[in-house]
């Protein structure tokens, strides 16, 4: 006979395999999945810097490198009367940008993006002299220096060809900035904690809502609108990061998505989603062709054409018209557009007629989805 804590032991673990048994059915996704903490976010930091120790391939004389590197040369120590010119033909002018974590602390490193703004060709073997990063407030959070990785490389002859693979002027330093200042969060000043869906959807909200309450407790989530769910944390912060990291690892069957079709415009690539439905409607689709051939006619002066005879080059152009027969063909009601794919194969249509169909169906009203050109 089973005692009444191993009871509750044995019923607990029962309830957890059954949860892991519903979770692999339904594949539902965990909410870090599906949904961010509210105030937890990255912060997009830029700096201004000189790079060094170009093979050449910097910016040369240009303005601004030039007054840069007066300027660093000055901070140093090293002062250059202003009648002499500075050649920088081994040092260019770049911006560097980063996205600083959430809760990254001083003294982390994070890695950097070097670009040239100048007339340097290539970044390849130079190195990034302490530049200051700043966010969108003008205060300095990290600084950064280092080697830079460029992926890229370019070589060009005396006779003017040049070849280059990827995009020399760009290049990387890993782990280049350290951070000089953490960003605050309101992640422990607020009682509760907000979850924002990555994919707004009131019936995912709804769900994310019921699953919270029935782990946790009736009332410790309500859903704020189709995009957020409002939770009850705890105020101490080692309680609330554990709270919610409980709450990222519940699994959730996220809603199906609303009816879609996406249209790449400029491949031609049609993207169906699965409730698509189309309305009873009559279709008409026919193709023009207009050809122009040009040619040339050259006109040769007589054996005694005299000193003004001369040749004659006249252009000649041959416009032809030619017009497919158009068919007429009905869609019945409900039906999918994976049968309207089907036929418009068997047809021999091309991807741009089949975009041309769909948007006469929605300027119709019978296409049921929503008509994304991209």
């Amino acid at each position: 006979m089973l005692r009444r804590s191993e009871f509750k032991f044995v019923f607990i673990t029962g309830l957890i395999l059954m949860a892991a048994l519903y979770t692999d059915v339904v594949q539902a996704d965990r909410i870090k999945d599906i949904a961010k903490v509210e105030g937890v976010r990255s912060n997009p930091l830029v700096g201004y810097g000189l790079v060094v120790g170009l093979n050449g391939t910097g910016d040369g004389n240009a303005p601004h490198t030039v007054q840069s590197l007066r300027s660093m040369l000055s901070r140093l120590g090293v002062n250059i009367p202003s009648n002499i010119s500075l050649q920088s033909k081994n040092v260019a002018a770049v911006t560097i940008h980063t996205e600083l974590p959430a809760f990254a602390k001083p003294g982390q490193t994070v890695d950097v993006t070097v670009s040239s703004i100048g007339n340097a060709r290539s970044l390849r073997g130079g190195s990034l002299l302490i530049s200051p990063l700043k966010g969108v407030d003008g205060k300095v959070y990290a600084i950064a220096q280092g080697n830079i990785i460029v992926s890229g490389f370019g070589a060009e002859g005396n006779d003017g060809s040049r070849v280059t693979v990827n995009v020399p002027s760009v290049g990387r330093v890993p782990n280049g900035a350290t951070v000089e200042k953490a960003v605050t969060t309101p992640f422990g000043q607020m009682r509760e904690v907000v979850l924002n869906l990555r994919t707004p959807d009131f019936t995912t909200s709804n769900k994310v809502t019921q699953v919270i309450n029935q782990t946790i407790g009736p009332g410790t989530a309500y859903s704020i609108d189709a995009g957020s769910i409002n939770v009850q944390a705890p105020k101490d912060l080692a309680q609330r990061v554990a709270f919610i990291s409980m709450l990222e690892n519940l699994t959730v069957q996220p809603a199906e998505p609303s009816a879609r079709v996406i249209v790449n415009s400029r491949t031609g690539t049609v993207v169906i989603g699965r409730h698509v439905r189309v309305m009873p409607a009559a279709v008409s689709h026919g193709s023009l062709t207009v050809t122009i051939t040009e040619s040339s006619d050259v006109s040769q002066p007589g054996p005694f054409g005299g000193p003004g005879a001369r040749t004659v080059v006249t252009p000649s152009s041959d416009i032809t018209v030619s017009q497919t027969n158009s068919r007429m063909f009905k869609i019945r009601e409900g039906i999918t557009l994976d049968d309207i794919v089907r036929g418009v194969n068997e047809v021999g249509m091309a991807p741009g007629d089949l975009v041309a169909i769909l948007e006469a169906l929605k300027e119709a009203g019978a296409l049921r989805a929503e008509l994304i050109v991209i």
